[in-house]
């Protein structure tokens, strides 16, 4: 399985990249490869300074070794081996009316002294964060997460659309990092699914990422846009790092297990702002953003 589901995300980065570097037609992807000391490594790519694209990375790993002990009380277990791969991109675009994307689809295993698999799980899910709302980009966006969904089960989109709400939530604000999507995590074999068709769904969401995000990149990114609202893009990139570094299991996963920091932090925004206490005008579209961003909405 992790021979496969790695081959997966080999092809699933080729062709990602290739998407975006077609629709920037200005910066390609650098290539970075890299090894992990106690074992594994990955392939990070990375754009910048494009016509479309102000920052992003396209990243695989795989990793494998002892268990840190600060993770082996994370996931209560004792001394264990561990595996662990997956694809994680994050799109920053030049453009405040195109929405920042994320997506992350992963696979774990984890093995006694023995070598015996005793367990094992997919995770993953893709969400947007927009900087102004056009409510058909983001119905988009949730239209095509619900029918890949649909497609496995019907309280799929229902069930991890929540959990992508309540995980991308910036407590210390009381806000969203965005209008979510979906969020999975420590999907297993059970009674219902075998590991077989948790491979098929994840892999079925990692493929129509770019169905759900490229229409909404080609749509506005001719759209003119002041510079106001590109110091409002600025602004919110904070919040995006803010939760980055304070909340986020996967940034704290590569540290804990001595990932490559460039790639864990290729993440972050090229430019941000901390205006303090800033607060945009009521009736602005800038504080509809915030008004969205207090209460999770059902967009389809």
């Amino acid at each position: 399985m992790k021979d496969r589901f790695y081959n997966f995300i080999r092809g699933l980065q080729d062709k990602i990249t290739k998407e975006l570097e077609s629709i920037d037609g200005k910066a390609k992807f650098n290539e970075d490869l890299w090894e992990r000391s106690e074992g594994g490594g990955g392939r990070s790519r990375i754009i910048e300074n494009g016509n479309v694209i102000e920052k992003g990375g396209v990243n695989i790993s795989a990793v494998d070794g002892p268990l840190p002990e600060s993770m082996q009380k994370y996931f209560n277990v004792n001394k264990v081996d561990f595996f662990a791969c997956g694809l994680s991109l994050v799109i920053h675009p030049f453009n405040p009316m195109i929405p920042t994307v994320h997506g992350n689809w992963r696979y774990f295993e984890m093995y006694d002294k023995k070598g015996n698999i005793i367990d094992q799980w997919f995770g993953g899910g893709q969400d947007l964060t927009p900087y102004y709302i056009f409510e058909e980009d983001v119905k988009h966006f949730h239209q095509s997460c619900k029918n890949v969904c649909d497609h496995f089960h019907a309280d799929y989109y229902s069930e991890f659309k929540t959990m992508c709400d309540n995980y991308f939530f910036n407590h210390h604000r009381n806000e969203a990092r965005g209008v979510g999507g979906l969020f999975f995590d420590y999907l297993k074999k059970d009674k219902d699914f075998s590991l077989e068709d948790r491979f098929d769904f994840v892999t079925a969401v990692g493929k129509s990422f770019l169905d759900a995000y490229m229409p909404i990149l080609k749509k506005r990114m001719k759209h003119r846009f002041t510079q106001a609202q590109k110091n409002w893009q600025e602004i919110r990139r904070g919040r995006y790092v803010e939760f980055n570094l304070i909340h986020d299991k996967g940034t704290l996963f590569g540290l804990k297990t001595n990932g490559r920091i460039e790639s864990i932090l290729m993440s972050l925004p090229p430019k941000v702002q901390w205006q303090y206490n800033h607060k945009p005008k009521e009736g602005s579209e800038e504080k509809k953003l915030l008004d969205v961003l207090k209460k999770p909405k059902n967009w389809v």
